[in-house]
């Protein structure tokens, strides 16, 4: 079975105005629910992630502070959310969701998280409405409960993955993999494994051939055993912010490139969704909602 990571406090609600489109996140299961792509019972919820969890990923002052309400003005600024215990409640059990989409994917092959993809938090400091690092935080659960050798975190979203390069920027078993928008946010980049910086007005063709370049080569390379994979759809042509030119269709097919990949190897994949900021919600959802309809297709779910 396809199994979805969602719980209501996904969609968290934010002053009016606010840019991030947080109603995405109810949409996304709605819409999927009503094509009969999933019934209510591909959707489990997940628990709160344990603190000793989070602390192998994270800094103890910067969780303390986090969970007790003390980030100050700048930092939830740099964050881009309200200060609450709802937002802290909400980011672990995304944490939780991505953990456990892993070890579904381990069993079934392919596993979603509705939210997450929370690439630009740090060990010690949040930035672009990231607090906590899912992806980091579930790729060390698996290493320390030995459940993976070598893990390979593919990250298309149009916005590189900086956190997560710092975090496994010395630890070998974690392979950082980012395809981004070179002249976009944050303007001051990281070094993943390998980073592949796209010039504005990109468009599809490029895009995949680049992928398809890439991707293959690295699998063969690392031979993981575990694949997180990231599939922000602020790549799409339409999107404010993410300066590229990618059809719906394109981005569908980056989806499948990394899902055929990953099947074709029997690699596991817990994916999570990213960014996307289209002015129209319509096409945000459409795309994340593809990213589903790929999963289940090639995995056969």
């Amino acid at each position: 079975m396809l199994h979805i990571a969602y719980h209501p406090i996904y969609a968290h609600p934010l002053p009016e105005g606010h840019r991030f489109p947080m109603v995405k996140y109810e949409l996304i299961p709605g819409q999927l629910v009503y094509e009969g792509v999933i019934t209510e019972e591909n959707l489990f919820t997940p628990e709160p992630a344990a603190e000793e969890v989070i602390l192998w990923t994270h800094n103890a002052d910067y969780w303390q502070r986090m969970k007790t309400l003390r980030l100050t003005d700048k930092e939830m600024r740099a964050i881009g959310f309200p200060q609450s215990a709802k937002l802290v409640e909400r980011e672990i059990r995304i944490a939780q969701g991505t953990i456990s989409c892993a070890l579904y994917a381990q069993q079934y092959g392919v596993a979603l998280n509705v939210a997450g993809g929370t690439h630009h938090a740090f060990a010690g400091h949040g930035e672009g409405f990231c607090l906590l690092n899912d992806f980091a935080i579930a790729a060390n659960y698996l290493l320390h409960h030995q459940l993976a050798k070598q893990i390979l975190i593919v990250d298309l979203d149009v916005h590189q993955g900086n956190g997560t390069a710092a975090l496994f920027a010395n630890e070998l078993r974690v392979f950082t993999f980012s395809m981004h928008g070179q002249h976009n946010y944050p303007f001051r980049k990281e070094t993943s494994d390998l980073d592949i910086g796209l010039h504005d007005g990109c468009g599809g063709d490029e895009y995949l051939a680049l992928l398809q370049e890439h991707l293959p080569k690295l699998i063969e390379q690392e031979q993981p055993d575990m694949v997180f994979y990231l599939s922000g759809v602020d790549v799409l042509s339409t999107d404010k912010f993410g300066k590229l030119k990618l059809t719906m269709d394109d981005t569908r097919h980056r989806d499948e490139v990394v899902f055929n990949l990953c099947k074709k190897h029997n690699i596991p994949v817990a994916v999570a969704m990213g960014g996307g900021y289209s002015p129209d919600i319509r096409h945000i959802v459409t795309a994340h909602c593809n990213t589903f309809k790929a999963a289940k297709e090639i995995f056969g779910l």
